[in-house]
């Protein structure tokens, strides 16, 4: 009877130590909020305005992420890689109310801004173009300039991903919220893939070695 009593006892004692582990693991785990901007809806799904929502995607699948969860003021996954652990959001606000969803999710899972990436569409960089930058203006897009007029600064890092502008005078937001053509989407897979690869860096290495790494492809 002792000797069960004491092989019961070593087994409550791993578990415990397990579950400590497991908490401790948590707790040193550096957090990274990664937000992809678009708008909700099936009308808008994989349309250029929703590069950012395919980023997320696309980052989500090829790291075996759970599937997206629907909560406050977006949907959410998370995986982790190396000690970070990768918070992934859509915001549910629709684009121009994305600084909502940013703040919200920043402070819930209290998140600093030097830890935040936003990933947004842009018009003025050629398709599949990738810039990431540390700052820098909104350049007339609303989902930029609301979490700019949210969180009270410019200073926080986006990844730019080209769209093109291949519409004509007038016809800009026809094309941001239109279809990628076939053409286009040849070269987007690649391009989805270049995209996660640098959201991992700036988490892993930080901004500014990954802007020399990238920046220059």
């Amino acid at each position: 009877m002792q000797i069960k009593a004491d092989v019961y006892s070593a087994l409550i004692c791993i578990d415990l130590r397990l579950f400590l582990f497991q908490i401790n693991s948590k707790r040193l785990m550096i957090k990274y909020l990664i937000v992809g901007l678009g708008n909700i809806g099936p009308e808008y799904h994989e349309t250029r305005h929703n590069i950012g929502f395919m980023a997320v995607d696309a980052l989500a699948k090829a790291n075996n992420a759970a599937p997206f969860v629907d909560k406050r003021y977006g949907f959410t996954t998370s995986f982790s890689i190396k000690g970070r652990q990768l918070i992934l959001l859509k915001p549910s606000t629709f684009m121009n109310l994305s600084g909502l969803a940013l703040r919200y999710w920043m402070q819930k899972e209290n998140i600093p801004l030097e830890n935040v990436l936003i990933v947004v569409d842009d018009i003025a960089l050629p398709l599949g173009s990738l810039r990431l930058k540390g700052k820098g203006s909104d350049a007339g897009h609303n989902g930029l300039k609301h979490i700019a007029a949210t969180l009270g600064t410019q200073n926080y890092a986006r990844l730019r991903f080209g769209i093109g502008n291949g519409f004509p005078k007038g016809g800009q937001v026809d094309y941001v919220l239109g279809h990628f053509s076939d053409e286009d989407r040849k070269i987007l897979d690649e391009r989805l893939a270049e995209a996660g690869e640098i959201i991992k860096s700036f988490c892993l290495a930080g901004i500014n070695i990954t802007m020399n790494q990238f920046n220059n492809k």
